[in-house]
């Protein structure tokens, strides 16, 4: 019984050694001139803090790998977890020449962070700047409203 058991945990391990030479591409596509939207009209300073913070890691193309999405299994998971925030929403592709379409990216914006299920709590567990006090996810969904209405 020792003896399986010896076998099975050093297979194991060959396999997650193995695994990490299948790592999927960590990369952060080129963002094109005045395509963000930080680029023109740009949020006041606490609100781009608070969507630098709490958004930007998933829903943009500036993504910040931290060490542990360069290890398998956890890599396929971040890997896959960016690349479906930023299918959903992407503020390195804002449309600045769409007023209707940007301000449906606001009303969503102000649901999703007032009803808490932005940002993740799996991401806030291990990012704590990402971590929303009540003040400010009102104060972030109060001026994405704001501005959501604006563009109507």
């Amino acid at each position: 019984m020792k003896r399986a058991l010896k076998w099975l945990l050093a297979l194991a391990a060959a396999a997650a050694v193995a695994a990490q030479f299948f790592n999927p591409a960590l990369t952060n596509p080129p963002v094109a001139a005045g395509k963000d939207m930080m680029a023109s009209n740009a949020p006041p300073a606490e609100i781009a803090a608070l969507l630098h913070d709490a958004c930007y890691d998933c829903h943009s193309d500036a993504t910040r790998w931290p060490w542990y999405s360069h290890v398998s299994p956890v890599s396929w998971f971040v890997a896959g977890h960016v690349q479906d925030a930023r299918d959903a929403m992407n503020f390195s592709e804002w449309p600045h020449d769409d007023a209707y379409k940007a301000g449906k990216r606001w009303a969503k914006i102000s649901h999703r962070v007032d009803e808490g299920s932005m940002p993740l709590p799996s991401y806030t567990w291990m990012h704590p700047a990402s971590r929303l006090t009540a003040a400010q996810r009102k104060q972030l969904s109060d001026w994405a409203a704001k501005e959501a209405d604006s563009l109507k």
